[in-house]
């Protein structure tokens, strides 16, 4: 077979395995497809597939077959993660900043606390810190990956359980929001390089001055014009990003971060959000289950994967519930949007790619987290629903 069929091979199981799954399983009240599509990328990858059928693996994944799809996944996770910025409603949480800044700060506070104490432990382990990794690096990127919220799919989960419109939904988008935009503070700060540091601040300020000029640009352009001026800034800033040493991905949220909204059609920007999830997407989850490994003994990852967890769910539930007795919310609703916080799901994919292509954690690692992030988004809907049930017609009644 030719390189082009086996890519077109490759193409056929990543959309038919996890769509098979999901619709004939009836998965989707503890795991949605996009879930499914994770699942599937790890099961696809050299930790099952590879183990359990290595010739097969090695003549469908083969390197040219890779690269391509990996040029795919690029663009699939900088267009998310752009879209993700530009959704970013900084303002409402600024109009609620008391509340907004107390829930945030907690709810990313203990799990990054909790994960950075589970992060400690593993350091007594060799096998997981990468090779280019300094030890308060792999520290403080774990432990935000235990902190992580994916507010895309934050939003899809509060869609099927039909509280995003309500007070409720708003509320948990405000504090989402703002523990987005701590993540890739963070990130950043992982990623400083001193020796390149000159590159990295060149970016900035380069990014300052022309974000300014565009943000004129895109008011005067009518709205046809700025979905391809939009396309051209969010590759400009990919390429600054990465050139300068502080990633891509970096660079895409940026990108997105200083573009308003209202700037285009809402109904039109939510049908492109599902289109990349339903095009591009699952061959990201593809090319992030291929770097999986259990090279380290698949018990000691798994074992990692359950103190992360503990980590992380403990640390999120610990602080939404220092937070609501500060503020005085009403019995079970620091629960319940605890775990609805939980949700992990590609932003902590996404992050914690970027710390494996950094070489600051190893394929072992990565594997670990990727598990704990599959776990914890699995927990969300079945642990939410039933408590959902017993609060709604008081949550009805709460004010934004």
């Amino acid at each position: 077979m030719s390189t082009t069929e086996i890519f077109l091979l490759a193409m056929l199981i990543v959309f038919a395995l996890p769509y098979a799954v999901w619709r004939l399983g009836r998965t989707e009240y503890w795991a949605p497809l996009v879930v499914v599509q994770i699942v599937t990328g790890i099961v696809l990858g050299p930790g099952v597939l590879g183990a359990l059928l290595p010739d097969y693996y090695a003549f469908v994944f083969r390197p040219p077959v890779i690269a391509a799809l990996n040029g795919i996944a690029w663009w699939a996770v900088m267009l998310f993660v752009f879209i993700a910025g530009i959704e970013l409603d900084l303002g409402r949480a600024w109009r609620h900043k008391r509340e907004s800044t107390i829930t945030a700060g907690f709810a990313l506070g203990m799990p990054l606390l909790a994960g950075c104490i589970a992060a400690l432990a593993m350091l007594a382990t060799p096998g997981w810190v990468g090779a280019q990794g300094r030890p308060w690096q792999f520290v403080l990127g774990v432990g935000m990956s235990c902190a992580v919220t994916a507010l895309p799919i934050l939003i899809l989960f509060m869609e099927k359980l039909e509280i995003l419109r309500l007070p409720i939904g708003q509320r948990i988008l405000r504090y989402a929001s703002l523990d987005d935009v701590a993540i890739w503070g963070v990130l950043a700060l992982i990623l400083t390089d001193w020796g390149r540091i000159g590159r990295q601040l060149a970016f900035l300020a380069a990014f300052v001055v022309v974000g300014a000029l565009f943000r004129r640009l895109m008011r005067r352009v009518p709205e046809r014009d700025r979905w391809y001026l939009a396309l051209i800034w969010l590759a400009a800033c990919g390429l600054g990003a990465d050139w300068s040493g502080l990633h891509f991905m970096v660079g895409a949220f940026l990108a997105g971060a200083i573009v308003d909204s209202h700037w285009f059609d809402g109904p039109r920007m939510d049908l492109l959000r599902q289109h990349v999830l339903l095009v591009v997407m699952p061959v990201f989850f593809l090319s992030t289950g291929l770097r999986t490994n259990w090279a380290v003994g698949g018990a000691a990852v798994f074992i990692a994967a359950a103190w992360l967890l503990a980590a992380a769910v403990g640390g999120k539930l610990a602080g939404i519930h220092i937070a609501g007795r500060i503020l005085g919310w009403q019995s079970g609703e620091a629960t319940l949007i605890g775990w609805l916080l939980q949700t992990k799901a590609l932003i902590m994919i996404i992050f914690a790619n970027v710390l494996l292509d950094k070489h600051i954690i190893t394929d072992e690692t990565f594997t670990a987290l990727l598990l704990m992030a599959v776990a914890s988004t699995m927990l969300t809907v079945p642990m939410v629903q039933p408590r959902l049930r017993q609060m709604k017609e008081a949550l009805l009644g709460r004010s934004a």
